[in-house]
Formats: structure tokens, C-alpha cells, sequence
């Protein structure tokens, strides 16, 4: 168990090296699918190009980078994209982008914020998710204000307890430090933060045995657990909880300044691919779209994938194109608790020029 201030201690900047030596194989061989149509691929009979992709986890942010490469949109691109490797945290995919076994991450903006300012120069270059698709989550045991209660009374209950995250640095302790901020609390020393990984059933299972009392942690954990009756989603931002996480950008895929020149590219040919599987969530029905939900995570039944697509288009944008309000959210969550010191501007930090590159018209 790990306590708060001790995990917000380990230094981005003094693991990247360690991390990224335990990660340099972390590529797969196998290739994107054949199937599915392009239509705005640029050129005729490009070459077919290799890109890397790291992510954290199987959350329902990183669904677009799977329906791009379920649905052919990667290969109608002429760009093979081995099955990204799921590194755990933000933090080793983070080390893995700059040890160089991966060429772009997919994880969420505190990645992005924490590397500029250990000097990693990242660029956004898809937006994946338009809200804090993190969830608060309690026990069926929790002793607290009740989920009706309103907000500010809800974090109250969470001090003092202990509260699982996936890790030290991440976007879930970014939101437990965020929530305690609101009331004029501070979780390094009023909460114990249990550090579990990324496994959904992991986190589960500490809900369940009561080695935490609450969860911080992405969809669709939330949902899982109401599922099996071990706990129910106490505070969600994604259902409006915190008004002033409305719309933030939280699911990103990032690359650094050199491999975005080096890559141009592959990592144009990428943007596009995400653009159409982006628009393929959005106009497939939602009863054809959940098979396709429970390929991507076989740990969801039917009728959890059913209760979470109508939410996934609500939170994937229509295009990877980034806007400036969304990112000021995420701003103002990672500063105001305190876990990023600063955060750089939108214009140097979101590759603007490549995704108009990319998308063209559609940008």
C-alpha cells in the first residue's frame, strides 16, 4: 500500500530512463487488418509504413485506436500498426515514447503535461476523448454522504480513506487531488492512495475484498463494478458531477517534437485512420457497435458493453481534431490539484499544423 505523498514523490524525469530500459520490446509483430475502406488517404500506392503505438491500458479511451485497426482504416492508409503493447501507466508509455520502442502513446493529457515539463518536448496530435472519463467508485460497505448528496459533500466523505488509483503521476491521482482541492483539502495527507495498476478486475477485486474503499479510476471499471454488485460510481464527471471537467480532453495519443518531423508521414497516415474509426463509432448502430466493444475488451458482458456505448459517443469526438476549451479543462484539473506544476500552451503543445496536414479539409 502506498501512501500518498510518497507516490507523488517518484520524479517523471528520473524514471524515464529506468522504466524505458524494461520496456525497449514492448512491440508486437502482428499487423493491422486488411478490411474495411479509406477515403481520404493522400496519394496513389504510398509505400506501407511501420508505427509504433504504445498504451496504457484498455480503457474505453484507446477504443478509437483499436476500431482503426479492427476496421482496416490503418491498412487502407498503407500503415502497418502492430498491436499496441499495454504498458500499464502513463508514466511507461510516457518512457517508452522518449526510450524510442515506440514511436506515438496513447494516454491521457497529464502524460503530455508531465513530459513537457521534464523537457520532452511532446506533441498532441489526435484528440481520443472529450471528458474526465474517470470515475470515483465506492464500496457497497462505503460509510459516507449518500450518491445523491450534493458534490462537495461526496468528496468530503473521501478523506480520510483509502482510494485506488492506477498510479503515482496519472490521471486518476490527478482527479483525487483536483476533487480534495475543491473543498480545501489536500489528499497527500488526508487520503491514502493505493497504487493498483491498470487491470479493470484488479481494481475490482481491492473494491471487493475492501482493500480500498473507493476506486479513482477509468471506465468502464465503474461500470463493471455495479455490474457485479461490489460498489456503484459515487461521483462522475462524465454525467456532469464536476461542471468544471465538462468537455475537458482527457484521451490523447502524443508523440515527441523529433518523431513528428522523422514520422511526418506515418504519423499523418495515423491521424487519418483515427478520423475514420472516430466517425465509424458515431454513425455504426449502437447494437452493431457493441460486438465490437466486447472484441476490443473480452471482460465486458453484453449488457455492460450496451450500457457504455451510448457514452462513448457522447465522449469520442467526430474528429481527432483538438479544441482550445477542452484543453484548458484539463489545464485547470492538473494544476489546481497541484500533481503539474504548469502546463505549456495550447499552441505549443498540440501539433496543429500536422493534423491539418492530415486531415486536410476535414481539419
Amino acid at each position: 500500500m502506498s501512501n500518498h505523498a510518497r507516490l507523488r514523490g517518484a520524479s517523471l524525469a528520473g524514471g524515464l530512463a529506468l522504466i524505458a530500459a524494461s520496456v525497449g520490446a514492448c512491440g508486437s509483430s502482428s499487423t493491422a487488418s486488411t478490411t474495411g475502406t479509406n477515403v481520404t488517404s493522400k496519394g496513389t500506392n504510398p509505400p506501407v509504413q511501420t508505427l509504433n503505438v504504445g498504451q496504457i491500458s484498455k480503457s474505453v479511451a484507446f477504443f478509437p485506436v483499436y476500431v482503426a485497426q479492427k476496421e482496416g482504416y490503418f491498412s487502407a492508409e498503407h500503415l502497418t500498426v502492430p498491436n499496441p503493447p499495454l504498458l500499464g501507466t502513463g508514466a511507461k508509455v510516457a518512457a517508452a515514447l522518449v526510450g524510442g520502442s515506440i514511436d506515438v502513446g496513447a494516454g491521457v493529457m497529464t502524460d503530455a503535461f508531465n513530459l513537457a515539463n521534464a523537457g520532452q518536448s511532446p506533441k498532441l496530435i489526435a484528440d481520443l476523448v472529450n471528458s474526465y472519463y474517470v470515475d470515483i467508485i465506492v464500496g457497497t460497505n462505503f460509510a459516507g454522504a449518500p450518491a445523491t448528496a450534493p458534490v462537495d459533500s461526496r468528496i468530503q466523505a473521501l478523506v480520510g480513506k483509502k482510494i485506488g488509483i492506477t498510479g503515482p503521476g496519472s490521471g486518476t491521482q490527478a482527479l483525487i487531488d483536483y476533487l480534495f482541492h475543491l473543498i480545501g483539502k489536500d489528499a497527500s495527507t488526508q487520503a491514502t492512495l493505493v497504487n493498483l495498476g491498470s487491470s479493470n478486475s484488479a481494481a475490482v477485486d481491492a473494491l471487493k475484498s475492501h482493500e480500498v474503499d473507493a476506486l479513482a479510476f477509468f471506465q468502464p471499471v465503474g461500470q463493471l463494478a455495479e455490474a457485479l454488485h461490489v460498489g456503484q460510481i459515487y461521483i462522475s464527471p462524465t454525467n456532469g458531477d464536476v461542471p468544471g471537467l465538462a468537455g475537458a480532453t482527457n484521451g490523447t495519443v502524443y508523440t515527441t517534437a523529433s518523431k513528428a518531423s522523422s514520422k511526418k508521414p506515418a504519423i499523418e497516415a495515423f491521424i487519418r485512420a483515427i478520423a475514420e474509426a472516430e466517425q465509424y463509432i458515431h454513425t455504426t448502430s449502437d447494437s452493431a457497435l457493441v460486438p465490437v466493444l466486447q472484441s476490443y475488451d473480452t471482460g465486458l458482458s453484453t449488457a455492460v458493453a450496451t450500457s457504455l456505448v451510448g457514452v462513448l459517443k457522447s465522449e469520442i469526438p467526430a474528429s481527432p481534431a483538438f479544441n482550445q476549451a477542452g484543453y484548458q479543462a484539463e489545464v485547470k484539473v492538473n494544476t489546481a490539484g497541484g500533481l503539474v506544476k504548469t502546463a505549456p500552451s495550447y499552441g505549443s503543445l498540440v501539433d496543429t499544423s500536422l493534423i491539418q496536414s492530415a486531415l486536410g479539409s476535414q481539419g
